[in-house]
């Protein structure tokens, strides 16, 4: 009986994929189709899904349109990379602290993070801006990086912790007995095993800064040098239009790091989330 009607439970699995892919991409979908399109036909009557002469003049046009473009990118990717790393060094000490020992408040601290992440980071923008200004970080990569890192530490370490609880203790105590030490251990047993987790957590970071950068540097920089790609695409916003096929272009080409990271990182991620989900 089960296998009579095994085929239309795939079938109802694949139909609730498909819905869903649908439903997340067909947004990508038309800003792709859009950057293809003549700035002339994409308000025309009756409108057309699909560009009849569509081409990739956008693509070219926007590093004449915006010649800061490759600088913006650049921040960006500059900005993500050090909140990245910034985070990793705090995240992956703090993790291993959390997973194996024992010490006052530590359930208190835990939940402190996740009441952290209940925030938005509008809410703190007025003490962050004072805070900064004070420290004269003001119109800098700092200004971005700072809180950005900030706001990445509460689920890093919830992430990591979780991974490294799942290293047997035994591999700790069995290296301790030898006569090694705590920092021995942590940085020859624990970093090697737990490094599908490290690795997830690091795409976590990266993919969060690169997204959370437009309030940061919206409120903390008025200098264009520093400026990310968020806030130079409002360059393709004129007074009387906007370049909306470029602007899609430079929103594409945007999120092309984000896409090799990803395709790169791909096989180490699959790893790390299957990691532990089957026991032998």
């Amino acid at each position: 009986m089960i296998d009579k009607y095994r085929w239309h439970e795939t079938l109802l699995i694949y139909c609730g994929i498909f819905l869903f892919l649908a439903f997340v991409l067909s947004p990508f979908i038309e800003g792709f189709l859009v950057s293809l399109k003549p700035l002339s036909l994409l308000f025309s009557s009756p409108y057309k899904f699909w560009p009849e002469n569509g081409s990739f003049k956008a693509y070219f046009d926007i590093w004449t349109s915006v010649p800061r473009l490759p600088l913006y990118m650049f921040n960006s990717i500059i900005i993500a990379l050090a909140e990245t790393l910034i985070a990793l060094c705090l995240i992956v000490p703090a993790a291993y602290a959390f997973a194996r020992f024992e010490f006052p408040l530590k359930g208190a601290l835990l939940g402190g993070f996740l009441t952290i992440n209940m925030f938005s980071g509008a809410v703190l923008l007025i003490p962050l801006f004072r805070l900064l200004r004070s420290m004269g970080l003001l119109n800098t990569y700092f200004a971005q990086i700072v809180p950005g890192t900030a706001f990445l530490l509460a689920t890093g370490i919830w992430l990591l912790r979780t991974y490294m609880m799942r290293i047997p203790r035994e591999l700790d105590e069995a290296a301790w007995v030898d006569g090694a030490s705590r920092f021995y251990i942590f940085r020859r047993i624990i970093l090697p095993l737990a490094m599908p987790g490290i690795l997830i957590v690091a795409m976590y970071a990266f993919l969060t800064a690169y997204a959370q950068q437009f309030i940061f540097a919206l409120t903390f920089n008025s200098k264009s040098d520093y400026m990310p790609l968020s806030i130079g695409l409002y360059a393709f916003f004129g007074r009387q239009e906007v370049i909306w096929n470029e602007l899609m272009a430079a929103s594409f080409v945007g999120i092309l790091p984000v896409m090799v990271m990803f395709i790169f990182f791909q096989r180490y991620l699959v790893a790390g989330l299957t990691a532990g989900a089957v026991k032998t």
